[in-house]
């Protein structure tokens, strides 16, 4: 969607990004804090994510959760929150009607929450069935598995349900204190913001009732290391295997550099006739492959996961050992990065078809480092990709020889190390050229 894009700087210590587009017949609203669970004791990890359940319920306009939800919701609207490692983001989408009702809601439900005793008890419960219901997913239940293996920060949901005991309303209402004022606050508006729009929305935000002291707080800290032996997560109920496999470089990537790296991953897995995926699926040992790229503060990291039987487990291996030493050789074709191209502007165009869609390509990296991206020059960056780049990128994240393999499921642990003895070559090979 066509847009423009402008930054604000309020007084109260605030920033955010208002996001105009022209004629859209609706408006969102993404207020993050820094304010996750690496900013709490260990053993009151849930404390975060309690008090994001708690904090969209009553307050001083509503004396229950319930009615909050009702006035907001009431002609349709939306709102959400999510709590991570590093963040809690609250979330609401209207009809462009009523945008201005709404956001007062959300910033009243931030700024002035209640957090009655009953209202936490209840969304204790909540979480309890939400932790219970996410430990049934195998791809996360081994990825915070390997997060924790590798030194990153992370609790397995088993873990946080046996302590989540240990906090109390009194630990949400001291988080909240610590972490939501205005200097802590960033937020992207997106919608059809006319100049006496981004007035009001300016002023809105800068009168929200918080504090108008306190940090920024940083992100925190996250050096990976290598895990000699692989993760292995018994579990007999499963009869596939899961596996991830996790490289990392110890330093934050480029543009330039996520740009290229993101092309061929692309390449390898991301459509049916990829390298990887695609020859996989001619052979029929995978229905599907996953991966991608993440960064934390110091460091970038680059995964593959999928779920296969045991008996196609070696064969699926074999065949990302090998693809992939064709990208760090250099052998990839100019048709091939050609066509990669192709596809990845399509998708981008995909991408920012809806008013929130057109949001998120902002708001991720906003909240992550305070970087806006230039959306319009994502064309031309995706056209730049070199194919010297690539190698470079994708070399990069094999040197410092940073890895792990796991996986979860009932073959065990002498097969799982069988399965990582195969992968181990492409760091061995690289770090011994690089000598």
């Amino acid at each position: 969607m066509k847009h423009t894009v402008s930054e604000i700087l309020l007084q109260n210590g605030a920033k955010g990004l208002l996001v105009h587009i022209p004629h859209a017949s609706v408006m969102t609203f993404d207020i993050n804090f820094r304010a996750g669970e690496y900013l709490v004791d260990q053993e009151k990890w849930e404390v975060p994510h309690l008090m994001e359940h708690v904090l969209l319920g009553a307050n001083e306009l509503h004396p229950r959760a319930r009615d909050f939800q009702a006035d907001l919701e009431k002609n349709g609207a939306y709102s959400n929150a999510s709590t991570g490692v590093y963040d809690i983001t609250y979330e609401a989408e209207c009809a462009d009607f009523e945008w201005d009702r709404v956001l007062g809601l959300l910033l009243i439900a931030i700024s002035k929450p209640s957090f009655l005793e009953e209202e936490f008890q209840a969304e204790f419960g909540n979480v309890q069935e939400e932790m219970a219901a996410r430990s049934n997913n195998h791809f996360r239940r081994l990825s915070l598995e390997m997060r924790k293996g590798l030194g990153l920060i992370a609790k397995t949901d088993a873990e946080r349900l046996e302590i989540m005991g240990n906090v109390t309303v009194d630990d949400v209402r001291e988080h909240y204190k610590r972490t939501h004022h205005a200097p802590n606050m960033r937020f992207v508006v997106a919608g059809n913001l006319t100049d006496t729009r981004k007035k009001i929305i300016e002023k809105l935000f800068e009168d929200i009732a918080l504090p108008h002291v306190g940090p920024r707080f940083d992100l925190p800290s996250e050096c990976p290391s290598t895990i000699s032996a692989p993760i292995y997560v018994p579990n007999d109920t499963v009869e596939n295997l899961y596996f991830y496999i996790d490289t990392f470089m110890n330093y934050r990537m480029s543009d330039s550099q996520t740009d290229a790296l993101n092309l061929v991953n692309t390449m390898l897995t991301e459509t049916l006739y990829s390298k990887i995926l695609g020859t996989a699926r001619e052979r029929g040992l995978v229905y599907g492959m996953s991966s991608g790229l993440s960064q934390t503060r110091d460091a970038s990291n680059w995964w593959f996961g999928a779920q296969v039987s045991e008996k196609n487990a070696a064969a699926l291996l074999d065949i990302t050992v090998s693809e992939l030493r064709k990208v760090l050789k250099g052998e990839i074709d100019k048709t091939e990065i050609a066509a990669t191209k192709q596809y990845a502007l399509g998708r981008f165009q995909r991408s920012a078809q809806t008013v929130g869609g057109t949001a998120a390509g902002y708001s991720n990296r906003y909240f992550f480092d305070e970087v806006i991206e230039n959306y319009y020059q994502i064309p031309s960056r995706i056209k730049a990709v070199t194919k010297d780049q690539i190698v470079e990128v994708a070399r990069g994240m094999f040197t410092e020889n940073l890895w792990g393999f796991g996986v979860l499921g009932n073959c065990g642990e002498k097969f799982a190390a069988e399965l990582q003895a195969q992968l181990e070559p492409l760091w061995a090979e690289i770090s011994l050229n690089v000598k």
